[in-house]
């Protein structure tokens, strides 16, 4: 839930995500009291406009824009916006996709001199052509086409938040024909590369782009792909949330003063401020087993890196000390890298397993001595219903739990009957926190306590939710990750980290309800070997460091899941130097607004603090004052390719982003 106070404000509108029904209602008492939300986010638009021709080096005067404006308040915010370009000296020309317009944007934007296009037969637009033959529909859907594919800026104002599911009709062929019928952008990571076609128009979208999920971040059909999306008011989960957040390209947020007080996101982004809070400072007293002790089983015979990697990984992210257990191939290499580890068992406040372990689909799985241990160890996790079928559910006492160092030191583990960890009565509630990747995904118990969690790409999420009943694959996971890692939680009772450009966190909200934490941190170039194997790693050491308050708080298992991310990706950049990120968080617009009408209106509204500058200007001046924060360009500076970088790049990086994380 998000308090009052300007520097936390600014913060969750960089940060937080509202679905649209919260957007309305903070929208609500505002546009009761007169406030001009419409012209705000127009002015934001023209201004972002402005600024990307002047990157351009487009003459205001020599340039062409295309408007899409739908019927609703989206298309009046796109007139209006047409309208102040048409005042600067923009030739703009407005295609009207529906029936009707908005009445008075559409006025403003004709008596400013623009251009218009009608393409519904069925118009009821004044002064406009309607009831012409299919015939004259179909070339002005061409002409229509033709005009837009060959300005410089294409403003894409046909459905914002006012509508769902798959575009139809009119706008579907649009998007169809200037954008994509469905699927992920198919285009490089690196800013201005991500145009391909250099004749084509840059596409400026109004709150969202057209055609996506904005509350779920799917690409349900046809959908215009944004270079730059201005936002209105607060961010929408399709700003952070994959696939949609990949098609609205850069983000700027028009703040509208919202009052966020009392109003809980739908999705939080990580942050360095957040992640360091998951993030121990060693203390005066400190020894090596109260910095954290991670164990890992990791690596095998077939795959001896990842226990390299993992164990190299941990020992490199704050704690005081790491033990690893594996084949005595895997244990002389991890030695000969990291000296510093012990082998066997022994106390330990969090665990890393899997990763570099066969699955069962794997030829040698039935012989590996690593799953052997692991699904010992996992059987302590199980919190539901024991099966005599399932040969998951060891005995917690049998010999396998004692070769895996169960029954030694573990935080909570003297927890009496009552306390918070055996509020249902299991004592897997107390068991240290562990990272399940790869190899040990399958192993899963049916049922486990939000300390446990997992770090599935796609694929393996499908493979896990199958096996649990749900006919799934890697492409069904990409297509809507954000419903499947909720589902995953729901079934299994893990924190879900589903890895990707934008990773997405899934876990257990104080309230019994679910909380979702993303992580865009890291540039593409962290697509390499490896490096799932140092974020299970990091995990591992970021869970160790918590004091055992994982166990009692499933809010905090969240936050250093995601922390775990954060981290991971702020390597990743450091080490590439690159600065390319997944997501990135958008840039404030500060808005010229009339005066002095204005200031009734926004105090009779209960406008939060520090919201937007207000002067005694009237309806038609501009303010080139922007957030105290942002460049007078809009932050169109070009960002740094990088270059490419291997796992152990990664480990070299954590110490330097761990101690910049703590030094804030």
């Amino acid at each position: 839930m998000i308090h009052h106070g300007d520097s936390v404000r600014r913060r969750a509108l960089r940060h937080a995500a509202f679905d649209v029904a919260t957007v309305r209602e903070m929208e609500a008492p505002l546009l009761r009291s007169g406030v001009p939300l419409m012209s705000m986010a127009a002015a934001a638009a023209a201004r972002v406009v402005l600024a990307l021709l002047d990157d351009m080096d487009v003459d205001t005067h020599e340039a062409g824009v295309v408007l899409l404006a739908g019927a609703g308040d989206n298309g009046g915010d796109g007139l209006l916006a047409g309208a102040r370009l048409l005042g600067e000296g923009v030739a703009v020309t407005a295609v009207t996709v529906g029936r009707s317009a908005h009445a008075a944007a559409f006025s403003s934007f004709v008596r400013a001199g623009g251009s218009v296009l009608v393409l519904d037969q069925a118009s009821t637009i004044p002064g406009c052509a309607s009831g012409f033959g299919a015939g004259e529909a179909g070339e002005r859907l061409h002409t229509a086409i033709g005009l837009a594919q060959d300005a410089d800026v294409l403003i894409d104002a046909m459905t914002g938040i006012g509508v769902s599911g798959a575009l139809r009709g009119i706008p579907a062929a649009l998007a169809k024909a200037l954008g994509r019928d469905g699927g992920v952008p198919d285009r490089p990571a690196m800013g201005d590369a991500a145009h391909d076609d250099d004749d084509a128009p840059l596409v400026v979208a109004m709150d969202t782009p057209s055609g996506i999920g904005v509350d779920d971040g799917t690409l349900p059909g046809a959908y215009i792909p944004a270079d730059m999306t201005v936002m209105c008011g607060a961010l929408k989960p399709c700003a952070m949330l994959p696939p949609a957040a990949y098609a609205c390209g850069t983000v700027y947020l028009a703040d509208f003063g919202f009052d966020l007080h009392g109003h809980d996101p739908a999705v939080r982004a990580m942050d360095g401020a957040l992640a360091a809070r998951s993030l121990r400072l060693p203390r005066l007293q400190d020894a090596k087993y109260s910095r954290g002790v991670t164990g890992l089983i990791t690596g095998s015979t077939r795959y001896p890196g990842a226990g390299v990697l993992t164990t190299d990984a941990a020992a490199h992210a704050n704690i005081g000390m790491v033990r690893y257990m594996g084949p005595s191939r895997v244990q002389d290499m991890v030695l000969t890298r990291v000296p510093e580890a012990v082998l066997g068992k022994g106390r330990v406040e969090s665990w890393v397993v899997g990763s570099g372990v066969p699955s069962a689909q794997d030829p040698q799985a039935h012989a590996d001595t690593q799953r052997e241990i692991i699904t010992a160890l996992l059987a302590h996790y199980d919190v539901g219903e024991y099966s005599t079928d399932d040969p998951r559910d060891a005995d917690p006492n049998d010999d396998d739990a004692d070769d895996a160092g169960l029954h030694d030191e573990v935080p909570g583990g003297d927890a009496e009957d009552g306390d918070a960890p055996f509020a249902n009565g299991s004592a897997g509630y107390a068991m240290p926190p562990i990272c399940v990747d790869a190899g040990a995904l399958d192993i899963l118990p049916s049922r486990v306590p939000p300390q446990v969690v997992i770090t599935p790409h796609a694929g393996e999420l499908a493979a896990l939710l199958s096996l649990r009943g749900e006919a799934l694959s890697a492409a069904d996971v990409l297509a809507d990750p954000w419903s499947w890692a909720k589902r995953a939680h729901e079934i299994t009772g893990a924190t879900v980290v589903l890895k990707g450009a934008i990773t997405l966190v899934v876990g257990d909200h104080e309230d019994g309800g679910v909380v979702t934490l993303v992580s865009g941190a890291a540039p593409a170039w962290l697509g390499t070997a490896g490096a799932g194997d140092v974020l299970a790693g990091t995990m591992g050491a970021l869970l160790a460091q918590q004091d055992g308050e994982l166990q009692e708080d499933a809010d905090a298992c969240v936050e250093a899941a995601a922390a775990a991310c954060y981290i991971h990706g702020r390597a990743a950049a450091l080490a590439s130097g690159s600065g390319q990120r997944g997501w990135s968080e958008p840039t404030i617009v500060r808005i010229p607004v009339p005066a002095p009408a204005m200031n009734a209106a926004l105090s009779d509204a209960g406008l939060g603090v520090g919201a937007v500058d207000i002067d005694d200007l009237s309806d038609d001046d501009a303010v080139d004052a922007v957030g105290s924060d942002m460049d007078d360009d809009l932050g169109m500076d070009e960002v740094p390719v990088g270059h490419p970088i291997v796992a152990h790049d990664l480990i070299a990086a954590l110490p330097r982003v761990v101690s910049g994380l703590l030094g804030r």
